[in-house]
C-alpha cells in the first residue's frame, strides 16, 4: 500500500543490480520500442527501479476480484484495421470496459504508434452506479452492447468525465441516450466542452478541487483537478474504498494487449516513457502540481484510460512521473502561458497549435482559460512566465475584462505575442499589442492574425510562430550553452566530420515544410536506410514522426548556392518556402525539386533523441538520379555550428 509522495521499492539482494542486469534492461526496454526518450542520464536510475519492480512483481499485486474476462469478437473498422472489447473486474465493485484499437498507428498529429491502444472505461457499483469515461465514436456498437452486458445503462447514476478529448467522451451522448436521467460530473470547463458535443441537455455536476460525491457502500469519490494533463479540463477521480485513482490520459500508454494490468516493466517502458514524452513532458509543472494534489491520498492501483491499469508496477511508474517532470523543469527555465479562452471560435485549438511550437524549443508551457480565471490565477501565471501570449477573446465579454489584469501585471522584460481566435469578434489584435508596448513589454512578434477559417496553413503558421516565440526567449542561453560545451581545439575536430548538402521536404495536408540538411548518412543496406538529424525546433519536424513519408533531395556540386540560400531563408510563419522554386509532387505529396541531382522519397521508421536534435532513421522506398553530378559537400570550420 502507498501514497503518491511514498517512494515504495523492495529490498533486492545485491546481485540483481549489477551491471550487467542494468545493460540488459536498457537494451530490451529501448529495443521493445521505435521511439525510446528515456534520457541518458535517467535510464541506468530508472534501471534499477525497473529490476527493483520485476523483483518484487509478485508480493505488491492488488488483489482483483476473481471473475472470468469478456472478450467480444474482433471487428474490422476499415481495411485491416482491427476492434475489440475487453470487460474484466480490477478491483472490489470495480469494472474495466476497454476498447481495444489493436492496429490504430497514429494518435492525434503527435506521433506514430508501434503496438496500437486501448481506450479504458469504468464502472463503479456503489448504492449508486458511476460509469467514468467511455470510449471513441469507432467503438459505439461494441462498446454499447458491453456495457449493456455488465448493467442496465437506465440505473446509471452518475456519469464522470475526466476530459472531453473525443477519445474518452465520444461516446457519452450515446449513454446519455440510454440513461437520460443520469447526471455528468466534470469541471466547469468540461461540461462547457460537452454541450458543444451532445448537443442535447442533461443533469450537470460541476466539480471543483477535492469535492466529493458518495456513491454508497463505502465508495466516496474525491476529484482533483489536474489541468492540462493533457487537455485543460482534465481531472482525477479517487475512491476512498478501493484506493483506485482514476486518470485518464495520465500514467497511461499506447500499448494494446488483452493483458488487463501491467507486464514486466521491459514490454511498457518504452512506451510509457515516449508516451510521456510527447504529452505530459510539455506540461511537466502540471503534472508535479497534480502529484502533490494527490499526495495524501492512498493509491493502490493507476486505472488510466489508455494501456494496461498500473497495479504491481504503479509506484516506481509514478516515480518515474515525478522524476522526468523535475528534469524536463531543470532543462527548461524559461516558461510560457498561453491565455485562450474555452468555447470561443477556434481560442483552443490554435493555442494548442502555437504551444506545440513553443516546447520545440525547450520552453515549458501552462495554458489559462480566461474563462475560469480568477484575478490571482492570472497574476501568479504572468509573473511565473517569461512569455506571454494572448488570444483575443471576444469584445464586451468577462475574458476581455481579464485583459486587463494580464496587461497591468506584465513587466518591461516579459515577451509578449497576441493573436486572433477567429471567433467573430475578436478583441481587436493590434489594440491588445499596443497595450502590451505601452507597459514597455518586449514584442518580438507581429500579432497573428485570421482572415478565413483556420486549415491545416493556418495551424502550421501559428505552430511556427510558436516555435519562433520559444526561440526569442531561449536565444541568449543556447548560444552560451554551445560556445560553453566543448573546448576550442574539440571543436574544431568534430568540424572535420564531413556532409553533404541536401534539402529535405515534406507534406500533410495543404501544409508545406523545407530544411537544409547536413546531418545524412546511410545507416543500412537491407531495407535501404539512412538517418538525418533534425533540430527539435525544426518546423518541419512535426512532419518527420514515425510512419510519416518525406523527400530526401541531394543538391548538385556546381550551382547549389542559390537554392541553398532559398532554404535558408527564415521564412515568416505560413509563408510558402517552395515559391521560386522549381518542384514536382512525389507519390505521397512531398516536393521533389527538380533542379537536385537526385531524390529518395522515405518513410520514417523510428527517431532517437540526441539532447536537442531527433536522429530520424528512415527507409528507402523511391527514388531517381536527376542528373549525373556528385553532390555538393559542406566543409566546417568548428563542430557547434552547422
Amino acid at each position: 500500500m502507498t501514497t503518491m509522495a511514498t517512494k515504495t521499492v523492495c529490498a533486492l539482494n545485491s546481485k540483481c543490480l549489477n551491471s550487467k542486469n542494468i545493460n540488459n534492461f536498457k537494451r530490451s526496454a529501448v529495443s521493445r520500442t521505435q521511439k525510446s526518450v528515456v534520457g541518458p542520464k535517467t535510464v541506468k536510475r530508472c534501471a534499477r527501479l525497473a529490476l527493483r519492480a520485476q523483483a518484487s512483481q509478485n508480493s505488491k499485486r492488488v488483489q482483483v476480484t476473481q471473475a472470468p474476462e469478456k472478450m467480444s469478437e474482433i471487428v474490422e473498422w476499415t481495411s485491416n484495421k482491427r476492434i475489440q472489447t475487453q470487460v474484466a473486474p480490477v478491483a472490489e465493485d470495480t469494472t474495466t470496459i476497454r476498447s481495444l484499437d489493436w492496429d490504430r498507428d497514429r494518435f492525434d498529429i503527435e506521433f506514430g504508434l508501434q503496438e496500437g491502444t486501448t481506450y479504458n472505461s469504468y464502472l463503479i457499483r456503489g448504492d449508486k452506479l458511476a460509469l467514468v469515461d467511455a470510449s471513441h465514436e469507432k467503438f459505439r456498437q461494441l462498446y454499447m452492447d458491453a456495457l449493456v452486458g455488465e448493467v442496465d445503462p437506465s440505473t446509471i447514476d452518475y456519469i464522470i468525465c475526466s476530459h472531453t478529448e473525443p477519445d474518452h467522451s465520444g461516446l457519452i451522448g450515446a449513454v446519455l441516450d440510454l440513461a437520460p436521467e443520469a447526471t455528468v460530473v466534470g469541471s466547469k470547463v468540461c461540461l462547457s466542452f460537452l454541450d458543444n458535443l451532445v448537443h442535447k441537455p442533461f443533469n450537470k455536476m460541476v466539480v471543483k478541487n477535492e469535492d466529493t460525491l458518495d456513491l454508497g457502500g463505502g465508495h466516496v469519490l474525491t476529484f482533483i483537478m489536474a489541468p492540462n494533463l493533457h487537455w485543460p479540463d482534465t481531472i482525477f477521480t479517487h475512491d476512498a474504498k478501493t484506493s483506485c485513482l482514476f486518470t485518464c490520459d495520465a500514467f497511461g500508454m499506447h500499448y494494446c494487449t488483452e493483458t488487463v494490468f501491467d507486464p514486466d516493466m521491459s514490454l511498457i517502458l518504452g512506451h510509457y516513457s515516449f508516451y510521456y514524452e510527447c504529452l505530459m513532458k510539455p506540461n511537466a509543472r502540471s503534472v508535479i502540481t497534480a502529484m502533490r494534489k494527490c499526495a495524501n491520498l492512498k493509491v493502490d492501483m493507476i486505472c488510466n484510460g489508455h494501456g494496461p491499469l498500473l497495479n504491481t508496477l504503479a509506484p516506481e511508474l509514478m516515480e518515474y512521473y515525478q522524476t522526468w517532470s523535475a528534469e524536463a523543469m531543470a532543462k527548461a527555465p524559461d516558461s510560457c502561458v498561453v491565455f485562450y479562452t474555452s468555447g470561443y471560435g477556434y481560442s483552443e485549438q490554435l493555442a494548442q497549435a502555437l504551444e506545440e511550437g513553443i516546447i520545440k524549443t525547450g520552453v515549458h508551457v501552462d495554458q489559462v482559460d480566461l474563462t475560469t480565471a480568477d484575478t490571482q490565477d492570472i497574476i501568479e501565471a504572468v509573473g511565473a512566465n517569461s512569455g506571454i501570449v494572448i488570444l483575443s477573446p471576444p469584445v464586451n465579454s468577462l475574458s476581455a475584462n481579464k485583459i486587463g489584469t494580464v496587461v497591468a501585471a506584465v513587466g518591461p522584460k516579459k515577451k509578449i505575442m497576441v493573436a486572433e481566435s477567429y471567433g467573430g469578434s475578436d478583441e481587436p489584435v493590434d489594440v491588445l499589442n499596443a497595450s502590451f508596448r505601452d507597459q514597455n513589454a518586449v514584442i518580438p512578434i507581429a500579432p497573428l492574425k485570421v482572415t478565413s477559417v483556420p486549415t491545416e496553413c493556418t495551424f502550421k503558421a501559428y505552430e511556427e510562430s510558436g516555435t519562433d516565440l520559444g526561440q526569442a526567449l531561449v536565444c541568449k542561453k543556447k548560444i552560451a550553452d554551445v560556445k560553453g560545451a566543448m573546448t576550442n581545439d574539440t571543436a574544431k575536430a568534430l568540424g572535420k566530420l564531413s556532409g553533404g548538402l541536401y534539402v529535405v521536404t515534406a507534406a500533410k495536408g495543404t501544409a508545406q515544410s523545407a530544411m537544409i540538411a547536413s546531418w545524412v548518412s546511410q545507416a543500412s543496406f537491407e531495407p535501404l536506410g539512412f538517418t538525418v538529424a533534425v533540430a527539435k525546433d525544426r518546423a518541419i519536424e512535426s512532419m518527420m514522426q514515425v510512419g510519416d513519408t518525406f523527400v530526401l533531395n541531394c543538391l548538385p556540386e556546381e550551382g547549389h548556392q542559390p537554392l541553398m540560400k532559398h532554404f535558408l531563408t527564415r521564412f515568416a510563419p505560413g509563408a510558402d518556402r517552395f515559391e521560386g522554386v522549381n518542384w514536382t509532387p512525389a507519390s505521397e505529396g512531398s516536393p521533389i525539386i527538380v533542379d537536385a541531382v537526385a531524390h529518395m522519397e522515405c518513410k520514417v521508421v523510428s527517431r532517437m533523441e540526441a539532447i536537442d536534435h531527433w536522429v530520424v532513421y528512415s527507409e528507402v522506398f523511391d527514388g531517381s538520379i536527376h542528373k549525373d553530378e556528385r553532390t555538393a559537400t559542406h566543409p566546417r570550420k568548428v563542430g557547434t555550428y552547422y
